[in-house]
């Protein structure tokens, strides 16, 4: 009995981890500020590689999830994280810090590509933030692929997504739910 009373201050010495909603709206918005067609980069390399407030597995685990929720997958993630570290609060502070940024940036750029859309030097700088946008990407899917690596079948269920959506172009709606319940089965009998 003494040995598990003497445990348990070791094992809670270290303070629980819980960044201010302001810690979490300035990294949503400093992800936000960062990111050129697409955050999911920057928000993986913010959480997971500079913060360490996430490890890989538990961001692919998110991401996942953020998937299978309706609206952008990003936002989710913001305001799935955000309640898992605050409560409905940093749900509130990583949602504002994601999109009120480049809300205010959108609308004056909107406004003043309105005005300057048919500049040529403006379409070439566009084709190039594409280009850049879709290299962003590509890594990061390497990256994100890295802890599924070591399952076989992780391997098999990302290959069996790819390929019916974006081999044989069937509609996510109807190759998401086919392959959840494959995927759930399939874990399982792995893990018997």
């Amino acid at each position: 009995m003494s040995a598990t009373h003497d445990a348990q201050p070791a094992a809670s010495s270290s303070p629980p981890f819980n960044p201010s909603l302001l810690d979490i709206f300035v990294v949503f918005a400093s992800v936000s500020l960062s990111g050129f067609g697409g955050v999911l980069a920057w928000a993986r390399r913010a959480l997971v590689e500079r913060r360490k407030w996430m490890t890989p597995e538990e961001f692919n685990d998110l991401f996942a999830l953020s998937q299978f929720l309706p609206g952008p997958n990003i936002v989710n993630l913001s305001v799935v994280y955000g309640a898992r570290l605050r409560g409905p609060a940093g749900s509130a502070a990583a949602f504002c810090g994601l999109l009120g940024p480049p809300l205010i940036i959108v609308t004056i750029f909107g406004i003043l590509y309105a005005h300057f859309a048919d500049v040529d030097g403006v379409r070439r700088a566009l084709a190039g933030l594409s280009a850049a946008a879709s290299g962003m990407l590509i890594a990061t899917v390497a990256k994100m692929s890295q802890p599924l690596r070591a399952s076989w079948l992780a391997v098999v269920i990302a290959l069996g997504t790819f390929v019916a959506i974006g081999v044989m172009r069937w509609p996510m709606p109807v190759v998401l739910p086919l392959l959840l319940p494959m995927a759930i089965g399939l874990a399982w009998w792995v893990r018997r």
